[in-house]
């Protein structure tokens, strides 16, 4: 059996861009797109068209639902939200657990997501770099046995770490900049992947990868 996986991270942050909008924002840790980072969103979309991608799985916060919406449209495929890609609840990037947008309030906004679909794996906060490994690998391990055809999986830094390694194992370097693409493809019971971090898709990519 055959199937593809393509996993990307969410495009530039507000915050990243303007640091200021953390001190002033509703829910601080749940920042928006910023305006490259919604371009790049795009671009993400125009690499993947023709790539015989039949679901698209985001991560819940704002961000990555931007980014896969982005796609969605482009691709005209629904969303499913997936919290088990959620980004890595770290109490020293958080303080306390991330306050996000109710899904109904995402769908008013974002109409191509599913709000019929249930996640497959839960994140608890806080959670520790072993915790958020184990969350991510088992959420791709999930969703490639409930799901044959190819996929797309929108996520954030440490998860699109964690989801790769989960399928193609630790033994390779990932490289997660903002809005990359890695692509993977299982050939009966092994996994092999054909891009690590891509940027080729990019008019402007990141000199210095960064988490948070």
């Amino acid at each position: 059996m055959t199937q593809t996986v393509w996993i990307a991270r969410h495009g530039n942050r507000l915050d990243f861009v303007n640091p200021e909008w953390f001190n002033m924002a509703e829910r601080p840790y749940d920042p928006p797109l910023s305006v490259d980072g919604e371009l790049q969103a795009v671009q993400l979309g125009q690499r993947l068209v023709g790539q015989g991608i039949r679901h698209i799985f985001a991560s819940p916060f704002l961000r990555t639902v931007q980014t896969a919406n982005q796609v969605a449209e482009i691709l005209d495929l629904p969303i499913k939200l997936e919290l088990g890609l959620s980004e890595w609840l770290n109490p020293e990037w958080m303080a306390t657990e991330p306050e996000r947008l109710p899904t109904e309030v995402l769908h008013k906004q974002f109409q191509r997501i599913d709000t019929s679909y249930t996640s497959c794996v839960i994140p608890e906060y806080p959670e520790t770099s072993v915790a958020v490994l184990k969350r991510t690998c088992e959420t791709a391990q999930r969703l490639t046995a409930q799901f044959s055809e190819d996929l797309l999986l929108v996520g954030h830094g440490p998860s699109v770490v964690g989801t790769t390694q989960g399928l193609v194992g630790a033994t390779q370097d990932i490289k997660a900049s903002l809005c990359c693409l890695f692509k993977l493809v299982r050939q009966e019971k092994q996994w092999v992947m054909e891009l690590n971090g891509d940027t080729s898709h990019l008019s402007q990519t990141e000199d210095v990868i960064r988490f948070n």
